[in-house]
């Protein structure tokens, strides 16, 4: 194992362990990048285990940056009958957001406009739901101080959240707070990078030609060169490509698409803008303040049946869809004219033969195939540590490993800790927390933004190039941040990108 304490994932450290493990034996290969794989890794590294990561791709390459970015509590849950895995999600947020990763994960107020379009008796059912949710908060001990008690809010009130927000028949709003991540593609990669700290060897560009219980067969994807991996144990955390590692099990792709507009179009929101979706109770479409100066407007949930595609893309469908039903509760309508861009990604859902894929649980699944590998499917962003635990636990038993108990609960993530740097800006802060002061340190006098509008400095790119584990323009841009989402913003940061690869 790697004897260092350090949490820098780079070119210099991939190459290193590379050498370290091939042809070796570890306890534990998993495979796959994401939220759940980082997860996994972490577990294991932190129970005493060699535990050796492997994603063909980069970190948070899959479904895992295409989430809405929220770290919620479950209410939608409640609305459908799910409580325990509603529980489950109270539970796990209030981890995050006091323990696991606080400087990532700010509290959100979610604003339900009371528009001619939700009546009165609508309104109650989305009021009760609310003091469900607080229920929940409450059983996972989470502070009132921490995320607020629902409430009703006036029409003065809704409008200062959400300026653009019509006015006409507004009667107030209903308020409710939930857990709204400064990116997810930066929790993954804070997990991977502490899971690195505990030991893991974290390795990109590796893809996963075949899998047994007892290994895998490996392709460098840098060079082509392959290689075998003995394991105790491998669990397949690939997300929506697990079934091509699996024969056993049987995905249900459902595409989640989200649109990127301007705050300049919503007046400044500083709230998530909740839609009801004509005709349903439960479900709503919103509206996100975003870093960047974006708003993001989601969610669709659609089946997305064939080949799986490396970057899923949004259907003419489903952009009208969100456009019209956030236009509701607009003053002016949106429009095309209005997109920056869009994105979409697709859940690994377990296929139980549902009518519709906004029917299928959201409960993780976590099972051993008849070739002896741990499969882990399904699940949410937010319950990301619960599946990495279930996962090793199954792992473990069969295979003779003498694991501690999990305690990532109790575990911060890199740049979770209290100190404060005075020199960094609050965006600085909140994406980086404790390790603000490392980024400008670094690379002193490179903390300006790299461009007009774009809150991003070359000091921050040279250290995700340094520490992150980023090794292309994509990964600064796609990833490490989120500037590629629009594709102006990106024609303007690729030079920077460049620049950072070069110097670093």
């Amino acid at each position: 194992m790697t004897t260092a304490r350090s949490s820098s994932l780079n070119a210099a450290r991939r190459s290193r362990e590379l050498d370290e493990v091939a042809g070796g034996t570890v306890d534990l290969v998993v495979i796959g990048g994401g939220v759940t794989g980082a997860g996994v890794a972490l577990d294991a590294a932190t129970r005493g285990l060699s535990v050796v990561l492997l994603e063909a791709h980069d970190l948070a390459f899959g479904t895992s940056r295409w989430s809405s970015k929220l770290v919620h509590g479950g209410l939608r849950y409640l609305g459908t009958g799910n409580v325990d895995v509603a529980y489950e999600s109270a539970i796990e947020r209030h981890h995050l957001m006091t323990t696991i990763a606080p400087h990532l994960i700010r509290p959100l107020p979610n604003v339900f406009p009371e528009l001619p379009s939700m009546d009165r008796k609508h309104a109650a059912l989305v009021r009760a739901g609310h003091w469900g949710g607080d229920a929940l908060r409450r059983a996972a001990r989470t502070s009132a101080s921490l995320l607020p008690r629902p409430d009703r809010i006036d029409a003065e009130a809704v409008e200062r959240y959400a300026p653009s927000v019509r006015r006409e028949g507004l009667r107030g709003g209903l308020r409710f707070w939930d857990g709204q991540l400064v990116d997810d593609a930066r929790l993954v990669v804070a997990i991977a990078r502490t899971a690195a700290y505990y030991g893991a060897r974290v390795l990109t560009r590796c893809r996963v030609l075949s899998a047994s219980g007892t290994g895998v067969r490996v392709r460098d994807e840098l060079n082509g060169s392959e290689f075998d991996l003995s394991a105790r144990a491998v669990v397949n955390a690939a997300g929506v490509w697990a079934g091509t590692l699996a024969d056993d099990i049987s995905l249900r792709p459902s595409r989640g698409t989200h649109l990127v507009m301007s705050q300049r179009t919503f007046g400044g929101l500083s709230a998530s803008l909740m839609v009801p979706i004509p005709g349903s109770t439960t479900r709503f479409v919103f509206a996100l303040p975003a870093p960047l100066g974006r708003v993001y407007v989601g969610l669709t949930d659609e089946d997305a049946p064939g080949p799986i595609p490396d970057v899923p893309r949004a259907s003419d469908d489903e952009i009208d869809f969100l456009l019209d039903t956030i236009g509701l509760a607009l003053e002016r309508p949106v429009t095309r004219d209005d997109l920056l861009g869009t994105f979409s990604g697709l859940r690994p859902l377990l296929d139980a033969g549902e009518a519709s894929s906004a029917d299928v649980s959201r409960r993780h699944v976590v099972q051993r195939g008849s070739d002896g590998v741990t499969t882990v499917v399904g699940g949410k962003l937010t319950t990301y540590r619960r599946m990495a635990q279930d996962a090793v636990d199954l792992a473990a038993r069969p295979a003779g490993l003498s694991a501690g108990p999990c305690v990532t609960r109790r575990v911060p993530l890199v740049g979770a800790g209290p100190e404060r740097d005075p020199r960094a800006s609050d965006e600085l802060l909140r994406r980086f927390g404790s390790e603000a002061g490392a980024v400008l340190d670094s690379s002193p006098g490179l903390d300006e933004p790299i461009a007009e509008g774009l809150d991003v400095s070359r000091a921050e790119l040279r250290f995700a190039v340094r520490h992150e584990g980023a090794s292309t323009v994509d990964d600064l841009l796609d990833r490490r941040t989120r500037i590629g989402l629009v594709a102006a913003d990106r024609a303007r940061a690729e030079d920077a990108a460049r620049e950072a690869l070069d110097e670093s």
